[in-house]
């Protein structure tokens, strides 16, 4: 979960809120102030938590007798903190059919090389055709790093080891791609160990002669209270119009981060929730609070399932789970959909109440082990769903793996094809009149269907869906 121990503790004062006998004064004071304790442990700017405190207590003390005092705070403390991360206006957004130039600035280590390919893919997934320009000449090695970046994803890339001006690098860059019909050009820029002058001078010198459409402040979300400092000098020296926010994946400081963007007047448009090039997530601030606060985001949910499962291929999933045929290549492809929608952590946070779920259940070193299995077989043993000994001896001897390990594999595929016969699911994927909800639950491990309340939660869940 993006800033777990924030949202496990702020979720939490909510949670203790509710199961409170009676909501008075005390019980406010206590919840008010866990919640603020939280935040400013996370580093948010204190006059930022001051005024939600203030902003809270007022919401529910000019209240008439007999409101919901739990809803009101709830719905306060989601008002307040939703405004803290909203920059109120909405940040450029890349237009196919013309040239977009987008320039990425922040202090050396915040991850912008990387951010920029992530950047570049994000939006190559949308249709765009973009390109990558190495204007960083402070840094030895940056331009190896964008090149091989690059190179991974199959995005074109320019830059010199021989030009140590930045700005004629960015300026034949901009015109290189230009002139090769790629409609998203993205310049990544020096950044120096701390805040100087050569710095900012050189940003507004790149920015005048490449005239990009948009800035992107990049900040590293690990900085703390010196965040509020560094989003004020780089917006006085340049006109950021949006700001991406890296390596907040686990933190629980990220709040100095997230709160600093009142400083840029800017909106924060994706964060960086690891080191791969698809851990880059679009931030909306409401669906981010919604998930901070434990109460999920299911529209989010919902939308990263049809990532990973096509619509022209949802009818032929739901036939083969009806049927039972469930082979190792079935198996394996359907876990590694899982994972490809991102952490297991950051999917049950988009879930009501489980921003704090354990997943330590799922092993995904054994999920691995079935990956090279499943590399050894034969293209029959793949689409089937048994093996003789002979075998299953071959595969474990050439996988470099266990007899165990495919025994496991073979035994995990003949339980989900004996769980999912007759499960009647319509072509949308929704749940039919055939096997029971309890059916279905024994498909997940005993503690996850703990962590939704058991079989009514469960059943409450599938009804919250977005259909």
């Amino acid at each position: 979960m993006v800033l777990g121990e924030l949202g496990s503790r702020i979720s939490g004062a909510i949670q203790r809120l509710n199961t409170a006998t009676v909501i008075d004064d005390k019980a406010l004071t206590i919840c008010v102030n866990e919640i603020t304790h939280a935040l400013l442990q996370a580093d948010v700017q204190f006059k930022l938590v001051q005024a939600l405190s203030s902003n809270v207590r007022k919401s529910v003390e000019k209240l008439a007798a007999g409101h919901d005092k739990r809803h009101i705070i709830q719905k306060a403390v989601f008002h307040e903190l939703h405004a803290m991360l909203d920059a109120g206006k909405p940040s450029f957004t890349p237009t196919k059919g013309r040239t977009n130039a987008v320039m990425l600035v922040g202090l050396q280590g915040c991850g912008k090389t990387t951010t920029c390919t992530k950047y570049a893919l994000h939006y190559r997934k949308k249709g765009f055709n973009p390109a990558l320009v190495c204007a960083d000449t402070f840094r030895a090695g940056a331009f190896d790093q964008l090149k091989q970046n690059a190179t991974k994803v199959k995005i074109p890339f320019y830059g010199s080891y021989t030009e140590t001006d930045p700005v004629v690098i960015a300026q034949e860059g901009v015109r290189k791609f230009a002139d090769t019909k790629h409609d998203l050009i993205i310049l990544d820029t020096s950044g120096r160990h701390k805040q100087e002058n050569a710095l900012f001078e050189e940003m507004r010198q790149l920015a005048a002669a490449t005239n990009p459409d948009l800035i992107i402040f990049v900040m590293d979300s690990s900085i703390g209270q010196a965040a509020n400092d560094q989003a004020l000098a780089f917006r006085e020296s340049a006109k950021v119009g949006a700001v991406i926010i890296t390596k907040i994946d686990g933190h629980a400081k990220g709040g100095g981060a997230l709160s600093a963007v009142a400083a840029t007047k800017s909106p924060i448009i994706f964060l960086g929730t690891g080191e791969k090039a698809d851990d880059f997530e679009t931030f909306e601030s409401k669906a981010f609070v919604s998930r901070l606060l434990g109460m999920g985001d299911l529209a989010g949910f919902a939308n990263k399932i049809k990532e990973v499962v096509p619509s022209e291929l949802q009818p032929e999933l739901v036939q083969k789970l009806a049927d039972g045929n469930i082979s190792f290549k079935f198996l394996c492809d359907q876990i590694e959909n899982i994972t490809s929608m991102g952490s297991l952590s950051q999917l049950m946070s988009m879930i009501p109440g489980f921003n704090n779920v354990n997943v330590q259940s799922f092993d995904i070193q054994q999920f691995r082990k079935y990956r090279v299995i499943l590399d050894s077989m034969t293209n029959e043993e793949r689409n089937s769903s048994s093996l003789s000994e002979s075998r299953i001896l071959r595969l474990a001897k050439g996988s470099g793996t266990s007899v165990d390990n495919v025994q496991q594999m073979m035994n995990h595929v003949k339980t989900m094809s004996k769980q999912m016969k007759g499960l009647k699911l319509n072509k949308k994927g929704d749940l039919g009149k055939g096997k029971s909800m309890q059916d279905l639950s024994k498909m997940l491990p005993a503690n996850i269907v703990k962590q939704f309340g058991g079989m009514g939660g469960l059943q409450t869940l599938m009804k919250q869906l977005p259909r």
